[in-house]
């Protein structure tokens, strides 16, 4: 009568007649004199040989590679608009042929635009341009500061989103520095964008 690894007196000299171990051949088995308490993969029974004693799983076999996570990005970008009275004073400071006739608005409602598709235009809505911007600074109090395609909004292929000026008359402002016409500028959760004679356009996400 052959013993296996495990101690068990086994009728059968190849396989354990009682918990199936290999007898005289997994080294980690025959080191140890006691195999390894880990839980089987497919039932979580508690190992005691080479087969589980409650499905059979055979442990000594290549173990089964984890089925990766789907990747879910559900973050969604955002822009929220109000007024700054800040960067309007900085406006003002600066001159300009309109300055004086410019003043701030009493009352400015919080907006926010979620960012979706490819691209996303700011400006200010016309009807005989047939410019519909996405994000419409038209709506009153209006600035009057800001070009009818003022700035665009661009997704990348990897979610992030960076802004563009076409061409704006006064020009785009990322964390208080101008962006040159036509340069591509990344921007992050937190960047502060300046358009126009007031106007502060804060990039936000949500989960």
């Amino acid at each position: 009568m052959a013993t296996c690894p495990s101690g068990h007196d086994s009728a059968s000299d190849d396989f354990c007649d009682v918990c199936g171990v290999l007898i005289g051949a997994a080294p980690e088995l025959a080191s140890g004199g006691v195999p390894p308490a880990e839980p089987c993969p497919q039932c979580g029974v508690t190992r005691a040989g080479q087969f589980c004693e409650s499905c059979g799983y055979d442990f000594a076999a290549a173990p089964v590679p984890p089925v990766p996570p789907v990747p879910a990005d559900v973050t969604q970008w955002a822009v929220v608009v109000t007024a700054d009275r800040a960067y309007f004073d900085t406006v003002q400071a600066a001159g300009g042929p309109d300055a004086g006739s410019i003043a701030f608005p009493a009352y400015y409602p919080q907006r926010q635009f979620p960012l979706s598709g490819t691209e996303v235009r700011i400006g200010r809505r016309s009807v005989s341009s047939g410019i519909t911007p996405e994000i419409d600074l038209s709506v009153p109090p209006a600035d009057p500061g800001v070009s009818r395609l003022h700035a665009v909004l661009l997704r990348s292929p990897d979610g992030t989103w960076a802004v563009v000026d076409p061409g704006s008359a006064n020009g785009t402002l990322v964390n208080g520095s101008e962006i040159p016409e036509g340069q591509v500028v990344p921007v992050r959760p937190g960047d502060l964008i300046h358009v126009g004679a007031w106007t502060a356009i804060s990039v936000v996400t949500e989960p």
